[in-house]
């Protein structure tokens, strides 16, 4: 198997930094980690089989794009990519999820990934067919004589017939492709959604897996419900082009494909990893649950066979990145044997106000080029000069020093409350101009800026 596209680590920094400011070294980290993955494939086995990819953990404080990293990542990735909180997983036993449930989890994307892929390639193919069914609809063939009788009409009265019906259809034909008849009614054959509560008393025990299983099973068992429904045009060209679709899909070669992708260039993100590192001094059945969800990760991330409804899944090649804050602990205190498996760690720099200020204006997605095409929708032409900017940076790093440091995420909470008035009073403001001073923001912000006990519950 290769992969579809391999980026270079150096392609991969600079989209990373076109969302994410600073942190250079995590983004080199991440780059490498990815190009691993083509770079494995490359080798020629056996010794493939035996190159292990190179877990990573960052840490950092909130706020300072740990989870943004791993957004964006699984847009470069082109790779089953699932992103997880670790604090979600309980022990085996316990009320919860299970760790495996992550693979399983993992696989279901890969499906709907390939399916994704395979549905694109018999999109034309699909439309064709559709088409034809839609024109059945529209202009319903003759019924077929009666069995054992047969009907036959003089040479020129069957060809003028024929003819006079092809010339109809493809009128109707000429019509539907111009969009003429979308919004025409149709009845037609639908499948009903099939409604199973009882699934749902095994999905919350850790046994998720289960739950779609049953689904599945009942589903044979059971034949789908049809129903007589009238649709628009529109809407049964959507519904026919969807089954003509799954008609032409072989699944066999959909799942075995998902399979092979999700083991050879699969990726997790494990969130908060740090909420399940045991602390020191702390004793109880907390400790131990946390331990034992570390020891049950341990057998995935080292190399395991995962059941899951498409198959068995191997998580040798699977590439984990756990993040966390450790605010209360540290990774030395996760067991030696996980540790061991996160074999890079790299450590994210806390944000200051010339980060702030970068953060407000370079990335793509900067939240005030939001801000102006949101209050674009309103008609009102929204503005910040460069002053009012970094006095912004200024205030969300004072008050992050006053507090609890989030990071970057104090810029929506400053924005928030900046542009409160003029977000609740635009539709009266439709066609003005509103230009963002300095002498604003001090004026919107700075009562609850200078308290300290107004920025903890405002700011």
């Amino acid at each position: 198997m290769t992969l579809p596209h391999a980026l270079t680590p150096t392609e991969i920094v600079t989209k990373l930094d076109q969302y994410i400011i600073g942190q250079e070294d995590a983004k080199r980290f991440v780059a490498v980690a990815l190009r691993n993955r083509w770079r494995r494939q490359q080798v020629e086995p056996p010794l493939r089989d035996e190159i292990a990819p190179k877990n990573i953990i960052m840490i950092g404080p909130t706020g300072v794009g740990k989870t943004e990293i791993a957004r964006r990542l699984a847009h470069l990735a082109q790779s089953p990519f699932l992103k997880i909180e670790a604090s979600k997983f309980t022990e085996i036993g316990y009320v919860g999820r299970d760790v495996e449930s992550m693979i399983r989890d993992l696989t279901q994307l890969a499906v709907n990934m390939v399916k994704k892929e395979e549905t694109a390639k018999v999109k034309e193919k699909a439309a064709v067919l559709a088409e034809e069914r839609l024109l059945d609809l529209l202009v319903p063939p003759s019924p077929p004589p009666p069995l054992g009788k047969t009907v036959s009409l003089p040479g020129p009265e069957a060809g003028e017939a024929a003819s006079g019906k092809s010339s109809t259809r493809e009128k109707f034909r000429q019509m539907l492709r111009e969009g003429k008849l979308d919004d025409k009614l149709v009845e037609m054959v639908v499948d009903q959604p099939q409604n199973m509560p009882l699934v749902e008393i095994f999905s919350n025990s850790g046994m998720d897996d289960m739950g779609s299983g049953m689904k599945d099973m009942f589903s044979k068992i059971f034949p789908q419900k049809r129903e007589r429904r009238k649709l628009s045009v529109a809407e049964a060209r959507v519904i026919l082009e969807r089954e003509e679709s799954e008609k032409l899909i072989e699944m066999d070669k959909v799942i075995k494909l998902a399979i092979q992708r999700t083991e050879q260039s699969g990726i997790i993100f494990l969130d908060e990893i740090d909420k399940i590192a045991s602390r020191q001094g702390s004793v109880g059945s907390a400790e131990v649950s946390r331990e034992g969800v570390q020891r049950d990760l341990l057998p995935i991330v080292e190399g395991a066979t995962v059941t899951t409804k498409f198959g068995m899944v191997k998580t040798d090649h699977i590439l984990f990145i756990a993040s966390g804050a450790f605010h209360l602990c540290k990774p030395s205190d996760l067991v030696p044997e996980l540790q061991g498996r996160f074999p890079i760690r790299v450590e994210l720099n806390a944000l200051g106000e010339e980060d702030f200020y970068r953060i407000l204006t370079e990335p793509q997605n900067a939240l005030i080029k939001q801000y102006i095409a949101l209050m674009a929708t309103e008609n009102i032409e929204l503005s910040f000069q460069e002053e009012a900017i970094r006095e912004m940076a200024r205030i969300a790093t004072e008050v992050n020093l006053k507090t609890e440091n989030i990071g970057a995420r104090r810029l929506h909470t400053i924005m928030e409350r900046l542009l409160e008035e003029v977000s609740f009073n635009a539709p009266e403001l439709a066609g003005q101009k509103f230009d963002i001073t300095a002498e604003y923001v001090r004026k919107q912000l700075r009562r609850i800026s200078d308290s300290e006990d107004l920025s903890r519950y405002i700011l």
